[in-house]
């Protein structure tokens, strides 16, 4: 090792001196410093570990789905939102497979899994989804007030044209046809404002001839 000038020894000195009484204290820091980089770390691992599993259900519910094998859906989308909630493919599992049950004709277990994704996603934009879906669910299981409660929210500003238009419906299947006559206007209202990119111009004619099936009340 090279010989240390005067200088350098005084400063060694110094630090060695500095050391001696506040090493313990800079220890635990530095200590306290690897624990927390090796934490965030194993917390990326671990999110990246569960996002992995997580992805590999969601993918088995998809090809269940495709295959229309109820009973590996119900297993698959189940293992999902029990084990990895908080997880995205957790919610679109849950969506794809109530879609698959609400055309199967058992309403009952699509409401509870898109009520499931309405009550825990993270992500505003696909609980506006979910709620969208269970509440057209809910009409077909002609439970009307439940469907209206569930649309009830305000949602985010894209979905408003969609959220009206299914409110309309669910007065339509009422027998309120001024109540329907009046979200249908609304829904063409709020699409006039909303990018007509997300929406198209069939989604306008729709409501249209509902709303002229109404009499244009």
């Amino acid at each position: 090792m090279a010989a240390y000038d005067l200088e350098e020894q005084e400063q060694l000195s110094a630090i060695k001196a500095w050391w001696e009484n506040n090493g313990n204290v800079v220890s635990w820091l530095v200590t306290g410093v690897a624990v927390a980089v090796l934490g965030v770390q194993g917390w990326r691992w671990y999110q990246s570990h569960q996002a992995e599993q997580a992805g590999a259900l969601y993918a088995s519910v998809l090809q269940s789905v495709d295959k229309n094998e109820p009973a590996k859906i119900r297993v698959f989308s189940g293992d999902l939102v029990s084990k990895f909630p908080g997880v995205m493919a957790a919610d679109l599992g849950a969506i794809a497979a109530a879609k698959s049950e609400a055309d199967a004709g058992d309403l009952k277990s699509a409401t509870l899994k898109l009520q499931w994704v309405v009550d825990n996603t993270k992500d505003k934009a696909l609980r506006d989804l979910a709620r969208l879906r269970l509440a057209a669910v809910q009409i077909d299981s002609k439970t009307f007030d439940a469907a209206l409660k569930t649309l009830d929210a305000a949602p985010e500003a894209p979905f408003l044209p969609r959220f009206e238009d299914l409110r309309g419906d669910v007065y339509f299947a009422k027998g309120a046809s001024k109540d329907a006559g009046a979200a249908y206007k609304r829904a063409l209202e709020a699409y006039e404002k909303a990018p007509t990119a997300s929406f198209g111009s069939v989604f306008k004619n729709v409501v249209e001839t509902k709303l002229e099936a109404l009499g244009g009340v």
